[in-house]
Order: C-alpha cells, then sequence, then structure tokens
C-alpha cells in the first residue's frame, strides 16, 4: 500500500517515508492510497486470535511493498505484549477496553507500534530519529514506555511550565534513557508554537530526521484500525446481526480509523458518535461535516503538534460521500443523558465510565432505536483507564474506581529541576545535542 497527502493526491510515498518524515510539503496530511482485500483473513480468525496476530495480518496489508511477513509479524508481535479486552455488557452490548497497557492509556497501543515500525525501519537504513512532541498529559509516559530499549529512536517532549508528568529518572537521556523533556517557560499553546516553528524549518527537520508521536504521524493512527477486527474476532459467532461501534470522535482518530478499517473489507455496520460542532447530521439525518468550509489551498499548513484528523475524514467524505451518510451516525446528546448513561452503565453492569465512554454509550442508546435492529451488536469502546476521569465518576455517582499503580505513575508530578527553557532556538539547540 501506498500514502498520498490529503491536499495532493499526486503524491505517492511508501510507508518508511510517511512515518519517518511524517509532514508531507504540502501542508497536508498523510493517508492510505488504495486498500487491501482482508475477507480470507477475517474469514478464519475467531476468539482465539491474538491481537498480534491481528496487527501483523493488518501490518502486512499496509507494507507488503516494502517489508516481508516476517518483519510484519516481528513488528506486530514486539509491539503489543498485552491486549485490548472485549467486555459483553448484554446481548446487545459490549465494551471493548483499550486501558490495558502499561499507562492506562489508548494511545500506549497506537505509540508502542509507531516506535517499534520505526526502530525497525532505522535498524534496516542504518539512521536514526527524534521523535519531538508537546503534552501536558501521560503522553509523556506513554513515549518514554514505547522507547524503552529502543537505539535508534530518541524523543523530545516539551511540557509547559509545572506541567512536567510521568517520567522517571531511568528515561532521562542523560541518565542512559531515551527521553529529554523541556518544561518550556510558557503554557501549552508556547509549547506547540514551538514545535511549529521547528518543523516549519524544513532542512533543520530534515538534517535531524524528526517527526512526531502523535497521530499527525500516520503510523500513530493506522495501528487504531486494529481494534475493529480484534473485535469482530471475538463477536463473530457470538453476534449473528449486524455490528455497530459506538465511540466518543475527540479529535476524530478513531473515526478516520474504523473507517479505514471497513476499507480493509471489515465487517461492520456504522459508527456511533456523539455530535460535535464539527460532525453532525443535515435536516433528512445524514453525515455531514458542519465546518469544512474553507478551501484546502486557504488553510494554514498542518499542524505537527496538534493534529485533528478532521481533515483526514474530510478527505474520506470528499472521496465517497455515501461512505459516510450510510457509515457514520451522529447523535446529540446532552449532559444528563451523559450523567444518566454513567450511572446506567454502573447500575446494570457495574461499569465505571468516564465522560468520553458514557457519551459513545449514551449516543448509542439514543441512535440505536434508529439504526440498530433486534440481533445486531454495539461495541461501546473505553478508551482510557476510568480512573483518569475519576472526579468526573464521582459527580455523576458519588464514588470512583482506584487508581492502579501503573496509571497513577503515569500521571505523577515531576520536579524536573533543570532551567526553564523559552525559545525555539533553545529547543534547536537541545535537538542538535543529542547523540546516539
Amino acid at each position: 500500500m501506498r500514502f498520498t497527502s490529503t491536499r495532493n493526491n499526486e503524491t505517492d510515498v511508501g510507508f518508511e517515508q510517511a512515518i519517518r518524515f511524517c509532514m508531507p510539503d504540502d501542508g497536508g496530511l498523510y493517508i492510505p492510497s488504495g486498500s487491501a482485500d482482508l475477507r480470507k483473513w477475517i474469514l478464519y480468525s475467531n476468539e482465539q486470535t491474538s491481537y498480534a496476530s491481528v496487527a501483523g495480518a493488518m501490518t502486512l496489508a499496509y507494507i507488503n511493498e516494502e517489508f516481508s511477513p516476517v518483519i510484519c509479524e516481528t513488528i506486530a508481535t514486539h509491539a503489543f505484549p498485552y491486549e485490548p479486552v472485549l467486555r459483553k455488557l448484554d446481548d446487545s452490548f459490549y465494551m471493548l477496553e483499550l486501558f490495558h497497557g502499561p499507562t492506562g492509556w489508548q494511545r500506549d497501543f497506537g505509540t508502542h507500534y509507531l516506535a517499534e515500525s520505526l526502530e525497525t525501519i532505522l535498524r534496516l537504513k542504518d539512521s536514526t530519529a527524534i521523535f519531538l512532541d508537546a503534552t501536558h498529559t501521560a503522553f509523556g509516559a506513554v513515549l518514554a514506555h514505547a522507547l524503552k530499549g529502543k537505539k535508534r529512536i530518541k524523543s523530545v517532549i516539551l511540557f509547559p511550565k509545572g506541567q512536567v508528568r510521568g517520567l522517571t529518572e531511568q528515561d532521562y537521556i542523560w541518565n542512559g534513557g531515551n527521553v529529554y523533556p523541556i518544561e518550556v517557560d510558557g503554557d501549552e499553546s508556547a509549547c506547540r508554537s514551538i514545535i511549529r516553528q521547528i518543523f516549519a524549518d524544513k532542512s533543520f527537520a530534515s538534517a535531524l530526521n524528526l517527526t512526531v508521536a502523535n497521530t499527525a504521524n500516520i503510523g500513530r493512527l493506522l495501528p487504531q484500525t486494529f481494534f475493529y477486527p480484534f473485535a469482530f474476532s471475538r463477536l463473530k459467532n457470538m453476534v449473528h446481526g449486524s455490528i455497530y461501534y459506538a465511540l466518543a470522535p475527540e479529535s476524530f482518530g478513531s473515526v478516520v480509523a474504523g473507517l479505514y478499517s471497513w476499507r480493509l473489507a471489515m465487517p461492520v455496520s456504522g459508527f456511533i458518535v456523539p455530535a460535535t460542532d464539527s460532525l453532525g447530521s443535515d435536516a433528512l439525518g445524514n453525515c455531514t461535516m458542519l465546518d469544512a468550509v474553507v478551501p484546502l489551498e486557504q488553510r494554514e499548513p498542518a499542524d505537527p503538534s496538534a493534529p485533528s484528523n478532521l481533515e483526514r475524514l474530510e478527505e474520506v467524505f470528499r472521496v465517497s460521500p455515501a461512505m459516510l451518510r450510510n457509515l457514520v451516525f451522529p447523535v446529540q446528546v446532552d449532559d444528563a443523558e451523559v450523567e444518566q448513561a454513567v450511572k446506567e452503565l454502573y447500575m446494570n453492569y457495574h461499569v465505571y465510565a468516564g465522560r468520553n465512554t458514557a457519551m459513545a454509550y449514551a449516543a448509542a442508546k439514543k441512535g440505536g432505536r434508529q439504526n440498530v435492529q433486534p440481533g445486531d451488536a454495539v461495541v461501546v469502546l473505553a478508551k482510557n483507564h476510568p480512573s483518569l476521569d475519576a472526579e468526573y465518576i464521582r459527580h455523576c455517582l458519588g464514588e470512583a474506581p482506584a487508581m492502579p499503580d501503573t496509571v497513577a505513575a503515569a500521571v505523577a508530578p515531576v520536579q524536573l529541576r533543570r532551567p526553564l527553557l523559552s525559545s525555539v532556538e533553545d529547543v534547536k539547540c537541545v535537538l542538535s545535542s543529542l547523540q546516539f
């Protein structure tokens, strides 16, 4: 499979270039060009099929022109010593828990896969690369876990002042680890501005092989397509009707990944999502992109520091508007309905649900009246460990789940005790100083 750009369909690159140099020169985002057919593999998968096997098969579909089946399987096996958990709620509802990685965040899956893929490529090419990202969340811990033992990748992470979290002394580059955290004398927008300016200096970014570990990098987004065939492998012998997935759109990455999975012949009848200002329904109830009104040629380049994936979703809409009308079902839900969903999930199924999970469930309950028929199934995606939304859950239920030690470590504040940096040149000096 090849990759093109959301802003220039004549762009044609392989998987290696798409993840090593993840921002196309035209200012767009990389997207898959063409497709593959996994019907035969899907037919033979079942509840005994491991998540790594799912990932290996889909990796082969994505990069079979560049790497052998053995390498594809090795990438998947090393990336995923853990897997999601599919929980049956009742005869109609299931929950796919995506928080069983080392930090309790869904991002574990995509980040570990990207790191393993990139390390493999760099080893074959005898090269190195640097991730440059910004965060105020546990993403630093996610990256640190993903890069343990990697020899050819280092990560520079910009944190707003006072927001460093989730790292240990062993993670730091100056102690032999792979992460160089920088505390910026400013807020998150200042961190992201620095990253945008550095990537805008294309000669500098290219010379140091800079890339990102967020979903601006197609190598972080593609692993999210693995969730759906994994769930199907568990459901195929239990559900005889249609299968829908309910998910909170957030940055739209999961919606885009679901549609890419469908293109690979993944059996799915639709994606139910809470409506947002960007993704809603017209007067006839058809999915529509409410704010996709600025022509691509009039937009700023895609942001390497804070991707929305909305542009990738727009590309799906442009190429196949019927796909969105028939596969994506936005449902308007209000705060009261979301709170009720939290209570219902706990009372009926003993499940703690954070706000985003509850939004997805509320949308499925409400939208299912129109789309889901008896005998069908809805899989609700629970992306992050519910303890990460303990305050909201306690507001709804009067109690909240305990936070596992691994999750607590990923969000624990850290005193970096190093000078604050504030300029693009300061960060460039750090990047240029890194040794492999």
